[in-house]
């Protein structure tokens, strides 16, 4: 269980933060330009969780496994998946010289004065994105954030994919020939 836990929760973990950062990369001064496309690779990506208990269920237990088992695979994939995401962020963070967070900053105030936002109310959300970066300067504020970004997406994931691989007749395993 272990093996495919952490084999399937590096390979989520991995192709997310490879999706994300190249998403930041595309999109060049705009890193938070489609949020819903960081989400949509996150969900692709922890589909590892499903074909983690699938693998389990099938190789390990003989085509079935209960709810609560695969919710307690699924999680370990999760966890790792989130793990290795916040790990390879902080190396972006420290590859890019940590200025992440007031690029964000900077597009977010720049697209809302071009918007229309001024006055009191741009100052006001002025001051609220400088308390984010003063906050997000902490690591250990900024990497539980960070791995609440994906976490709850894995947890929805094992959730469904528990309750669907708890039913043998859902993605059966393959029979094999007998050997005569």
């Amino acid at each position: 269980m272990l093996r495919i836990i952490l084999t399937h929760g590096l390979v989520a973990g991995l192709v997310t933060i490879a999706g994300i950062i190249g998403t930041i990369l595309w999109n060049g001064d705009a890193p938070h330009s489609n949020v819903w496309l960081g989400y949509l690779i996150m969900l692709v990506a922890l589909s590892a969780i499903l074909v983690g208990i699938k693998q389990y269920r099938d190789q390990t237990l003989g085509g079935v496994i209960g709810f609560w088992r695969g919710v307690q695979v699924g999680l370990g994939i999760a966890v790792i998946a989130g793990l290795a995401y916040v790990l390879i962020w902080e190396v972006y963070l420290a590859l890019t010289h940590y200025t992440f967070m007031e690029r964000y900053v900077a597009t977010t105030l720049e697209a809302r004065r071009a918007a229309g936002v001024t006055g009191a109310a741009y100052d006001e959300l002025a001051r609220e994105m400088q308390g984010m970066v003063e906050m997000y300067r902490n690591p250990l504020l900024r990497m539980p954030m960070t791995f609440a970004e994906i976490f709850p997406v894995g947890l929805l994931v094992t959730l469904v994919s528990a309750a669907l691989l708890r039913n043998p007749r859902f993605l059966p395993a393959k029979s094999r020939p007998l050997k005569s």
